[in-house]
């Protein structure tokens, strides 16, 4: 039996993806970042209390570890579950 040729590759396709810088709503709005802003600081966290990240958020760092450090203080003192 005569054996067949292997057919060559196609080429693969190569997805561009356009990365969009977000600015943070937080350095845009010049919002400070207080532990006693239980409405704010909700709007960083899920249902179950966790912290959202700056993935979901679009925070820059500073303003995600001062959100981290309010809600963690708003946690101890009752005012955010």
């Amino acid at each position: 039996m005569p054996r067949r040729k292997p057919e060559p590759e196609k080429p693969r396709k190569v997805r561009e993806t356009i990365v969009r810088k977000r600015e943070c709503g937080l350095c845009a709005d010049w919002v400070t970042i207080d532990f006693k802003q239980p409405d704010l600081l909700k709007k960083f966290m899920t249902e179950r209390g966790k912290i959202l990240s700056r993935k979901y958020t679009g925070n820059c760092a500073r303003h995600q570890r001062a959100l981290t450090k309010a809600i963690k203080r708003a946690r101890v003192m009752l005012m955010v579950r």
